[in-house]
């Protein structure tokens, strides 16, 4: 199909994606300045008004800068409401946050998720180079100096139980060629093929087009969870984590860049990235030293999904399972993406303050506020995505899936967070 057909499905056809076409490309600002980061108090609270979706048992709140997951309403095993999503109360500490510490709370990611080695990649013999921002300049992080998580999104489309935000990307970051986005976000309790229960879910979508020539395309929801509800000062101890279809994960160096290695999880350090069965997340972790880098414990990993061998590379397939023991809230994750990397905040070092509303739910119902911020190992990431630095790495045979041109079709990256109880 050309690419004015999928132009005109995505904007105008698919269920659950913008109904409106994209808007007209921003200003081209040069880095490290952030575009469109607001230009004063009117500005910065169109950036981040709060869209509340909502269903029977799920309340979602988004904002438009960086199309950002803020917080998420499910209920316990008595019944209680907790907010799983760690991040702020106050909406406007995101632009602080993306202005100083860069958290990546909540957000969508891209153009390129996770690190380009060296900031370059080659593709069809051009060499393209993108400006690093970590390790003293040997990679690239989620997009750049200013990745989508710091970009202003605009809502194209808005209903009580669902919101999408459209983003056009103009060769911004010195990335080839112009890529529109649309991350759609819904929430549902109706039964489907999806959820034969009717549990509450909430689903993401995110779909990106090349308009103009060939470029990698790799996004990804960058939510930090936390379904003890902060009432433990981690989750190693309470919060059990299967990944049933991850046997491989992508080996790294020393500041977590791929080296082109891929690893059995049940010989890799000890069997402590095994997670085939369900394990507590700490259970194996002093294992796993130097796994997160240099001087780092804990998780930073892409876990590969191996789907059997009969089924379509990229079939929509349950990847994880987790449950904490003190809130009795369990989440399931579906995906059509090929890996999906955990990290479970081994960074974190309690200079963050939890969220003051959910530590007043806690204080009601259970007398105690719990954690007043998020300590290390105090919450985990979940990234559901292609396999990390493919571009760099041919061999593996990840190109097709990270390179769109105009003649190809979408990059869609799709999601379903599933929550029940036990």
């Amino acid at each position: 199909m050309h690419l004015k057909s999928y132009v005109t499905a995505a904007l105008y056809g698919l269920p659950a994606l913008a109904s409106a076409a994209p808007p007209p490309p921003p200003s081209h600002p040069a880095p490290p300045a952030p575009p469109a980061m607001g230009s004063g108090p009117g500005a910065d609270a169109a950036h981040t008004k709060t869209y509340t979706i909502k269903a029977e048992n799920i309340t979602a709140k988004l904002i438009p800068h960086g199309a950002r997951l803020t917080s998420l309403l499910v209920p316990d095993r008595n019944g209680n409401v907790q907010d799983v999503v760690v991040g702020y109360d106050d909406p406007k500490e995101y632009l602080h946050d993306s202005q100083t510490i860069r958290s990546f709370f909540g957000p969508v990611v891209g153009r390129y998720a996770n690190r380009i080695k060296n900031g370059t990649f080659t593709i069809d013999g051009n060499d393209y180079h993108v400006p690093e921002n970590e390790n003293g300049g040997a990679d690239t992080l989620h997009g750049g100096v200013v990745g989508y998580d710091m970009r202003n999104w605009t809502v194209t489309a808005h209903s009580e139980s669902s919101v999408t935000f459209t983003l056009f990307d103009e060769g911004f970051q010195d990335f080839p060629g112009d890529v529109v986005s649309h991350a759609t976000f819904s929430v549902s309790t109706e039964k489907s093929p999806q959820n034969p229960k009717g549990l509450p879910q909430l689903t993401t979508k995110l779909v990106s087009l090349s308009l103009t020539e060939k470029t990698p395309i790799m996004l990804a929801n960058h939510i930090f969870w936390n379904l003890n509800a902060f009432r433990e000062p981690t989750v190693l101890k309470d919060t059990s984590l299967q990944l049933p279809l991850s046997h491989r994960f992508i080996g790294g160096d020393s500041i977590l860049i791929p080296n082109g290695t891929i690893h059995d999880v049940k010989t890799a350090y000890g069997g402590a990235l095994d997670f085939t069965s369900p394990k507590l997340i700490g259970k194996d972790i002093e294992k796993t030293a130097g796994l997160c880098g240099a001087g780092c414990t804990g998780y930073d990993t892409c876990f590969l999904v191996d789907r059997p061998p009969t089924s379509a590379p990229n079939s929509f397939d349950t990847v994880l399972h987790a449950e904490s023991s003190t809130t009795g809230i369990s989440l399931d994750v579906a995906t059509n993406q090929a890996a999906v990397q955990i990290y479970t905040c081994d960074g974190q070092d309690g200079t963050i303050a939890t969220k003051e509303s959910q530590a007043k739910r806690n204080k009601a119902e259970t007398g105690h506020a719990g954690a007043s911020v998020v300590n290390q190992y105090g919450c985990f990431v979940i990234e559901t995505e292609d396999w990390i630095d493919g571009i760099n790495n041919p061999e593996w045979g990840r190109v097709p899936y990270q390179v769109f041109g105009p003649e190809d079709g979408p990059a869609v990256n799709w999601a379903t967070y599933q929550f029940g109880t036990v």
